[in-house]
């Protein structure tokens, strides 16, 4: 299973996230390759949150490639400075995508706030 696939799946799992609390909206982010393009849906209610395959319309969309997202779930690519490049897309209200950045996993090797909930500090 690709990380994509993995982080969609584990906010679905998890049904709550403290961390956007005091967030709510819609999210859709497009993947695109070519000619095809793959929905990931998210419905935020003050923490309550929820994921799926859905291509509806929504408060904030992403657009990237699937390479980048990729590396964006998997925590070797951080969002916001992929957008700053141009290489992702934000359209809507860019305050969603900021909270719910805040969700991805940091750089593994990263020492700080950003590394994953309960690794260990070397």
């Amino acid at each position: 299973m690709d990380a994509t696939t993995r982080f969609f799946e584990e906010i679905d799992r998890r049904e709550y996230e403290p961390r956007l609390a005091k967030t709510a909206g819609t999210m859709r982010v497009d993947l695109q390759e070519g000619p095809h393009t793959m929905h990931w849906f998210l419905r935020i209610d003050h923490g309550r949150i929820s994921a799926s395959r859905e291509n509806q319309e929504a408060d904030t969309v992403i657009g990237t490639s699937p390479g980048l997202f990729e590396d964006i779930a998997a925590g070797r690519e951080h969002g916001i400075a992929a957008v700053l490049r141009g290489d992702m897309t934000v359209a809507g209200d860019p305050r969603l995508f900021v909270q719910v950045e805040r969700t991805f996993p940091g750089n593994p090797d990263a020492r700080g706030p950003r590394r994953k909930f309960g690794q260990e500090v070397r």
